[in-house]
């Protein structure tokens, strides 16, 4: 199989965790930004998520880290975040120079905010459906 499963050439999915307040935040900002529908959505307790993480042998019951899969790759951490800021437009892109920074640097910045994103922002206690309007964005069978 030379894509992840639900995926087709072509696909981009950011996968979140939908427990989340601060992810859902993000794909709420996708939704609103990603003004050409270029990404897809899904959360990693899915059905999807998980079929995609068990193919990237990725953890099924820790997310701590955003995933973006472009095709048959996978980015994580900071790489993910900027690979997707760098599709969205001025001026969200321009925060796609912080590649200019080590990776080490970057994805240290990263786990600080992901170890400590619930104390932070808190968490839901169920995944929140998608808006009847915003559907066809995410990742469905």
């Amino acid at each position: 199989m030379p894509y992840p499963p639900y995926l087709q050439a072509g696909d981009r999915v950011v996968l979140y965790d939908g427990v989340c307040k601060l992810c859902n935040g993000w794909s709420r900002f996708l939704l609103r930004h990603d003004r050409d529908a270029r990404f897809k959505l899904c959360c990693v307790q899915s059905p999807q998520g998980q079929a995609i993480l068990a193919w990237f042998d990725m953890p099924l019951d820790r997310f701590d880290t955003l995933l973006y899969v472009d095709g048959e790759h996978a980015h994580a951490r900071s790489d993910a975040f900027l690979r997707i800021i760098a599709e969205l437009p001025a001026p969200w892109r321009y925060l796609s120079a912080l590649r200019l920074l080590p990776r080490g640097l970057r994805d240290w910045g990263y786990e600080r905010i992901a170890q400590n994103r619930y104390r932070l922002f808190g968490r839901y206690r169920h995944c929140p459906l998608p808006r009847p309007e915003d559907r066809a964005r995410f990742l469905h069978e």
